[in-house]
């Protein structure tokens, strides 16, 4: 009921385990409550990150120069992450994955992973969601480390300076 408490007993064969299960059901707390607070959501099975890589190859395709290939890699990298869903699910994402591009690139815009059956389903049928706030965090949490990397790269691929003799 709405307002009362519960207890969540956690039980495992050693203090690791223990502590990585508190910590996964901390994650999912909080998760819900950010839910419940802001009930946007987007549609999961990989659908919203295909979506998101197809815009963004758009505006690859409008950019002229080098940085369409920074925006085009960005793009493989959203596309990855469909590709990871059903790798941890133990399906075979190289038959899965060309069939959600296909589905996506003939207009079938909610289609997505189906982890319980191993197949390609229709999201909204589904009723397969993920939380808009969670999702958006993921992707900027994402971006700020590809951009880290890319920093320190630029250090590192630096030309060393030239040193005069004395």
């Amino acid at each position: 009921a709405k307002g009362e408490a519960c207890t969540v007993v956690l039980r495992g064969a050693n203090k690791q385990i223990l502590d990585e299960a508190e910590r996964s059901l901390h994650d999912a707390l909080c998760v819900l409550s950010q839910t419940v607070n802001s009930s946007k959501t987007v549609l999961g099975g990989g659908c919203s990150e295909m979506l998101m890589a197809d815009a963004v190859d758009d505006l690859a395709r409008k950019t002229p120069g080098k940085e369409s290939l920074a925006i085009e890699a960005f793009a493989r990298a959203l596309r990855q992450l469909p590709t990871i869903i059903a790798d941890n699910g133990g399906h075979d994402s190289s038959d899965l994955i060309p069939k959600l591009r296909a589905c996506h690139h003939n207009g079938q815009k909610t289609m997505g992973l189906d982890m319980e059956k191993g197949t390609i389903g229709d999201m909204v049928e589904l009723r397969i969601v993920e939380s808009f706030k969670c999702k958006s965090q993921v992707v900027i949490s994402a971006h700020e480390a590809a951009e880290m990397i890319l920093r320190v790269d630029e250090i590192i691929t630096c030309a060393p300076r030239q040193r005069t003799r004395r």
